[in-house]
């Protein structure tokens, strides 16, 4: 494999707007998230902008952004023209789409998501879950769960589906799915190809688009997974924990 990490940023966001450029210990979010890619060493790294001001925040610290369309349904389609702009003639064969609001993230994340894409030729798309600890976790809409079994010593498993409510139901262990893809190129092309589907909008879950048309996506492990960046309230949380970081 040969993968490239993208990761799409954009200002709008309704609950913290302009958060990729957020002061996190004196560097923007969406650098910090773009450092962790780095520190794992999978591939090269770029910023998939969706407005000017990020891609020259991001070229000023001296890495590479594109400047993707910003009114595109969704950050995986802003990875997708980037992905064109960046690598025209198809040397990548793999892609990670990493969230931009992921900066407390462990850089060992990005290496895991790969192993669903290495373990079976025929899956499409990778991502990552982790053990859901208590009921209030369960029970939380903004949570999302991933179906999915893990065989006795397996480190990935089938995605049979992802909702907001806990699934499945009946005993034994819940699982919280971490918003990070590897998607094989040609899956990437045809998905972003595909309109909505009917459960992608009724749980509001993009990867639902996938299984409703037929793609695997499989699912690795993680002790622990990154928190996202959606509040006020998470960025002071951000803030603290990377308190005293160097700027890189």
């Amino acid at each position: 494999m040969n993968p490239i990490v993208l990761i799409p940023a954009r200002l709008s966001a309704t609950r913290l707007p302009g958060k990729p450029l957020a002061d996190i210990a004196g560097r923007p979010m969406v650098l910090r998230v773009l450092d962790r890619a780095r520190e794992a060493g999978v591939g090269p790294v770029a910023v998939a902008a969706g407005d000017a001001a990020i891609a020259e925040a991001v070229r000023a610290a001296g890495a590479e952004a594109v400047l993707a369309d910003r009114d595109v349904p969704s950050g995986t389609d802003r990875v997708k023209l980037a992905l064109d702009t960046l690598d025209p003639d198809g040397r990548h064969d793999v892609v990670v789409n990493l969230q931009g609001d992921f900066p407390t993230l462990d850089p060992a994340c990005l290496r895991t998501v790969l192993l669903p894409l290495a373990s079976d030729p025929a899956v499409d798309i990778g991502s990552l879950v982790t053990p859901i600890a208590d009921a209030a976790e369960a029970a939380a809409s903004q949570v999302v769960k991933c179906a999915c079994h893990f065989a006795p010593g397996a480190e990935v498993a089938p995605a049979l589906y992802f909702s907001r409510q806990p699934v499945p139901w009946g005993e034994g262990p819940l699982w919280h799915h971490i918003g990070v893809y590897a998607y094989r190129r040609a899956a990437l092309e045809r998905f972003v190809a595909l309109p909505p589907s009917p459960l992608e909008v009724r749980e509001k879950l993009e990867q639902l688009r996938a299984l409703e048309a037929g793609m695997r996506i499989a699912v690795a492990r993680v002790e622990h997974g990154p928190f996202g960046v959606d509040t006020p309230a998470d960025l002071e949380r951000a803030r603290a924990m990377l308190a005293g970081t160097k700027k890189e």
